[in-house]
């Protein structure tokens, strides 16, 4: 018995991918590794890129925005609701890449660390939940590291590393889908213009008194 159980245990140890590869034809094309594991390593790799090199992105967002809000008199020229369809295939592929974004429509990265919370199997929006492997990864999907284990490390990096510690509205299902930098944009001009207005007003204030 004792000589027959290796035999059992190394049969047990073959799978159905070995045989594959084995009776597969022979020649001198080689693939690329096709591992599923890898696949999902691969696919951790940027977004983790961007979560180290949080500070830099951040500084990247904040003139980036400030760009988009100098055009907001061409945006608002052309009309916002015609230029959403190309500002959003753009920013849904750059996101994509750097964040595995998932087009929530209302963008938070500014505040967790450049790691997207829609990333998380739970969709949390506030913080990691209880089942938080050991190694820091998901409890879900063992596999990755955990959204916002990497988000306060990402954030901690930043400036404004204490905007983490704001609390997120649940997502608005109804802004999926939609760019959330022409949102953005609109708000700040919305809130520069008021803030203007404001300032005319103390100013005629003033004067009349």
């Amino acid at each position: 018995m004792s000589e027959t159980t290796p035999v059992k245990t190394e049969a047990a140890a073959v799978t159905q991918a070995t045989l594959n590869k084995k009776a597969a034809p022979k020649s001198d094309y080689k693939p690329a590794d096709v591992s599923p594991q890898r696949r999902v390593q691969r696919s951790f790799a940027v977004r983790l890129w961007s979560i180290r090199h949080s500070r830099l992105l951040e500084w990247f967002y904040s003139r980036f925005a400030d760009m988009f809000l100098l055009l907001h008199p061409l945006w608002k020229g052309i009309g916002y609701g015609r230029v959403e369809a190309p500002i959003k295939f753009v920013e849904k592929r750059v996101k994509g890449f750097m964040f595995d974004c998932r087009m929530c429509g209302q963008c938070i990265l500014s505040s967790t660390g450049m790691s997207c919370p829609m990333n998380c199997p739970k969709q949390l929006r506030n913080g990691p939940c209880g089942g938080v492997r050991a190694n820091g990864n998901c409890e879900v999907e063992p596999d990755m590291p955990c959204v916002w284990v990497k988000a306060w490390e990402g954030s901690q990096n930043m400036v404004n590393s204490d905007k983490i510690l704001a609390v997120q509205k649940p997502v608005d299902q109804s802004l999926r889908e939609t760019s959330a930098w022409l949102r953005v944009t609109a708000q700040a001009a919305a809130a520069r213009q008021a803030a203007a207005d404001a300032k005319t007003a103390d100013a005629k204030t003033g004067a009349a008194a």
